[in-house]
């Protein structure tokens, strides 16, 4: 799939990112990109390189579209760490980021992932099979995993059944 990224300024500032797709048709990310972008966005955090705002604006065949705003500190850190790293002027790049917000955002959220991350004073760890779900599991149209499909992922990849 190849299909250009649109970056120009946007409202109040914010960078914006004209993509001509939905957040549900951006490609899986090979795991080792992912837990990169982790180890990248941790060292962003800690140098309190929190980034600029950000905007992507998709915009799907039929003329739908949904604009999805990084305004948060954090989650404007994150983002600036995947685009110095690997570039948000990809649909590659864009992917990658929201797959790390979301997977931040699933660790946060869920309790039935607790038993597949560690959280230490040195670093995170994660389970290699929520890496790997993470990496591949489709993003829903407002650019957030399908929690339910990711756990679903995870039940057929691990040993007994995921709670």
């Amino acid at each position: 799939m190849h299909a250009e990224v649109r970056i120009h300024p946007g409202p109040a500032g914010a960078l914006l990112y004209e993509v001509p797709l939905g957040p549900e048709a951006l490609p899986a990310v090979a795991a080792r990109d992912l837990i990169g972008a982790w180890e990248a966005a941790r060292a962003a955090a800690e140098r309190e390189r929190w980034g600029e705002a950000r905007a992507v604006l998709f915009r799907r065949a039929g003329g739908e579209a949904t604009e999805l705003v990084i305004a948060d500190a954090d989650a404007r850190c994150w983002a600036a760490a995947v685009d110095r790293t690997v570039g948000l002027d990809s649909l590659y790049g864009l992917a990658l980021c929201f797959r790390l917000l979301g997977l931040i955002e699933l660790l946060a959220t869920a309790p039935w992932a607790r038993g597949l991350f560690d959280v230490a004073p040195e670093g995170t760890t994660l389970h290699p099979a929520l890496l790997a779900a993470a990496a591949r599991a489709p993003l829903a149209a407002d650019g957030r995993f399908d929690q339910a499909g990711i756990r679903r992922a995870l039940a057929t990849r691990l040993t007994g059944s995921v709670r």
